[in-house]
């Protein structure tokens, strides 16, 4: 599953450089004008990694159109977003006159607003053109992706109504069954092509900043299996914005043995509570980042929720925060899952502070708030644990 969400979701050559090079004393112009935007929405730019960043800009739209100006001092890739709402379109900032336009139409789903910003086109902008032609191998994975789904749409509604009633029999009944072996061979072969195709993307780029950008653009986040392609990167790649931002994600300072940041929450009542009163009284504490349309985040509940009751009562606690945008979401999920330990909403940046790049991320705790574990789950936490207890 995790290889699952890892695929779901430098310099240019010189001459070209050297033409742009031309305007870099006068910075960039980002114009907008996209039919269908209200009037009044707020339009940002979020620099493209695999952590939760900030908005270096936003502005408004005014009679349907927007503008950014500002310097960069290299070329930056950021996603243009809606503030609050669904959907962006990854642009490469560089000191020229850019535009983005064409027409989106607003969903709703969830209570959520969604925008079709991917169809915008970009014009003024030669490395947001090359990035586009790159991430072709994206919408090529895609269509594979889809064409395995419509193939085997009828089983997969089976296994989803066996996931639903929590029926374990059903759906091992299922997974065995020579339908649900077809569905297996196929999402191998499907991950065997992602994993070819965008390893060339990026070691077709591997000179140049352009590989470890497609190193984050291409996946969710960056684990061992994606460890060699940034070891056949150039010095100069490994050295550039973006190679020193996969370098961190792929090799971290060690947390196992180390401190953990204090950290406030708040409660359903709005009072704030902190890491270091949620521990007092415990042995040991899990940290657990997920969220309500995390399907790996919630296949674990029922593990939690057993290890929870066999190690409660000798110390052993929980801390759920979820990273979900829509509070009633994460509302909803906690109704029907019944969750018997302390559970929160993000709303304080505590994601943002242990850097958590996917979820589920799971931190075990002592009292004291040292680090024994990272990412244990299944039966690697239940093993620690009873390690830890006994």
């Amino acid at each position: 599953m995790k290889k699952k969400n890892l695929f779901l979701i430098a310099l240019l050559g010189l001459p070209i450089m050297a033409c742009n090079s031309q305007n870099s004393s006068e910075g960039y112009t980002l114009k907008g004008n996209i039919e269908g935007l209200p009037e009044g929405t707020h339009i940002q730019l979020v620099p493209l990694s695999h952590n939760n960043e900030k908005p270096i800009a936003d502005t408004v739209v005014v009679n349907g159109q927007f503008v950014f100006t500002g310097k960069t001092e290299e070329p930056r890739a950021v996603i243009l977003l809606v503030k609050d709402a669904y959907g962006s379109r990854n642009i490469m900032l560089e000191n020229t006159q850019m535009e983005v336009k064409g027409k989106v139409t607003p969903q709703t789903s969830n209570g959520s607003t969604i925008y079709n910003l991917e169809s915008l086109s970009i014009s003024g902008s030669p490395l947001s053109a090359r990035y586009d032609s790159l991430m072709q191998v994206r919408t090529y994975t895609e269509s594979l992706y889809k064409a395995n789904a419509q193939k085997h749409a009828s089983f997969d509604s089976l296994l989803q109504e066996a996931y639903k009633a929590k029926d374990q029999a059903r759906i091992k009944e299922l997974r065995e069954s020579e339908a649900g072996k077809a569905r297996a061979a196929d999402d191998a072969r499907f991950f065997q092509i992602v994993d070819s195709v965008y390893r060339k993307t990026v070691i077709d780029n591997k000179d140049s900043f352009w590989g470890p950008l497609m190193m984050i653009s291409l996946t969710s986040y960056l684990d061992k299996n994606t460890a060699s392609w940034y070891e056949a990167l150039s010095p100069e790649a490994k050295n550039s914005y973006y190679g020193q931002l996969v370098k961190e994600e792929l090799y971290p300072a060690g947390k196992e043995g180390s401190k953990v940041q204090e950290f406030t929450v708040k409660d359903n009542d709005g009072k704030e509570i902190t890491l270091s009163e949620l521990c007092q009284g415990k042995k040991y504490i899990l940290i657990d980042f997920w969220a309500s349309w995390c399907n790996p985040c919630r296949k674990e509940i029922p593990n939690l929720k057993k290890l929870y009751a066999q190690y409660a009562e000798k110390g052993f606690s929980i801390i759920s925060i979820s990273i979900d945008k829509n509070k009633a979401d994460w509302e909803k999920a906690l109704k029907e899952e019944n969750l018997p330990w302390n559970n929160f909403l993000d709303e304080t940046g505590v994601a943002d502070l242990y850097k958590v790049r996917f979820v589920p991320t799971m931190y075990l705790i002592d009292a004291k708030g040292i680090m024994v574990g990272e990412n244990l789950r299944g039966e690697a936490l239940a093993n620690k644990l009873q390690e830890l207890f006994q």
